[in-house]
């Protein structure tokens, strides 16, 4: 939701993601974009392409780099609740 519902936003897609305990997002790619998650609640593993596991959980903020193949996973017993922010590269 933007905060003046009259604008829009020219290159950025955001949104929510709550994952149940034991669920992922599904491994994708972020092609020409960058990534910005920031999480909210919960706790969970980020995967990326080359074999990193990062914890994340409330409080934390990841940046993915263009061309990268990355799943979110929960690990927790409770929802891992995060925000996504794409945007076009070289923007």
């Amino acid at each position: 939701m933007l905060l003046e519902p009259s604008r829009q936003s020219i290159s950025i897609r955001s949104g929510r993601v709550i994952l149940e305990s034991g669920k992922d997002c599904g491994q994708h790619t972020t092609a020409e974009y960058e990534e910005l998650l920031v999480f909210l609640s919960g706790e969970g593993v980020l995967e990326l392409g080359d074999g990193r596991r990062l914890d994340v959980g409330e409080g934390v903020v990841a940046y993915i780099r263009p061309q990268t193949i990355h799943n979110v996973i929960n690990t927790g017993q409770r929802p891992l609740s995060y925000i996504y922010c794409v945007v076009p590269a070289g923007r």
